[in-house]
Parts: structure tokens; C-alpha cells; sequence
């Protein structure tokens, strides 16, 4: 059976790249290519996939409605998918302990483990303020895969 540490292993294989499906008001599927890391959740502790999203988008509206999420990638022949429920902190997402401050450093951390590097932070932290960025949690239900 596939874990959570497998999914990392081909993330990295793949630059981070996930097809993020939620589930619209009407039931049908919306799909996105997202960059996505495995992470420590910061207020539960446990291991995550995590991203960063527009708080604005399509994507994160879908999951404070209806939090059932699927991230699927794949290497090759080689495809893995991660379902579960997801959790949003960000701007218009407040959480216990998570200010302005801890959510500009929430943000790079999900950044990085996504993958992702910056010559600048201070311009990245504005375009993610300015953009109303927040952090996507998904606490895995089912992993699972082909190989």
C-alpha cells in the first residue's frame, strides 16, 4: 500500500506538479495543475500535501464548501493519487495563532516544500499578500496507485 512518503518520492521525480480536482455545487469535477509538496500540517502536526492557491480561486471556494480533494501525478507510466479533506489558512481563511506574519511564513514554507525557490522573498511575500495567497492542506484518506 502506497504512502505519503511514496507520493513525495515521485513528487520530486516531477517538479511538484499535481492535477487538484474538487467537487463543484452542481457535482461535477473541477481540475487544476497545481505545484504541491508533502509537508507537517502546522497546527496538527501530521504529515500533509500541501499548496499554495489564490484565495479568490475556484478551487478554494469548492473546498470551504465541500473540503473532498483529489491530487493525482504521475512519472511515466508510473501514477499515484492522493485523496482526502482539505484545510485552507490564509487571509480570508483565518486560523487560531496564524497572523498576518505567520501566514507570510506559512506560505514560503508550503513554497519550498513544494519545490519552489525565490531570489527575491520580500517580492514574493508581496505578490502572495497582494494576491490573497493561502496555505491548502489535504490530510490524506486514501493513497493510492498503479505501481
Amino acid at each position: 500500500m502506497p504512502t505519503l512518503d511514496d507520493f513525495a518520492a515521485l513528487l520530486a521525480e516531477e517538479k511538484g506538479l499535481v492535477v487538484f480536482t474538487t467537487s463543484r455545487a452542481d457535482h461535477t469535477m473541477q481540475s487544476s495543475v497545481v505545484n504541491a509538496g508533502v509537508m507537517t500540517h502546522p497546527v496538527t502536526r501530521e504529515p500533509v500535501v500541501a499548496l499554495v492557491a489564490r484565495s479568490g480561486a475556484l478551487k478554494v471556494a469548492n473546498l470551504r464548501a465541500r473540503p473532498s480533494v483529489t491530487a493525482t501525478m504521475r512519472v511515466g507510466w508510473q501514477w499515484m493519487t492522493v485523496e482526502g479533506t482539505a484545510a485552507v489558512i490564509g487571509p480570508d481563511d483565518p486560523a487560531d495563532g496564524f497572523d498576518a506574519d505567520a501566514i507570510r511564513v506559512l506560505l514560503r514554507d508550503v513554497f519550498t516544500a513544494a519545490g519552489g525557490t525565490h531570489s527575491d522573498w520580500d517580492e514574493y511575500d508581496r505578490v502572495m499578500r497582494d494576491e490573497r495567497r493561502a496555505a491548502v492542506f489535504i490530510n490524506p484518506t486514501r493513497i493510492y496507485s498503479n505501481g
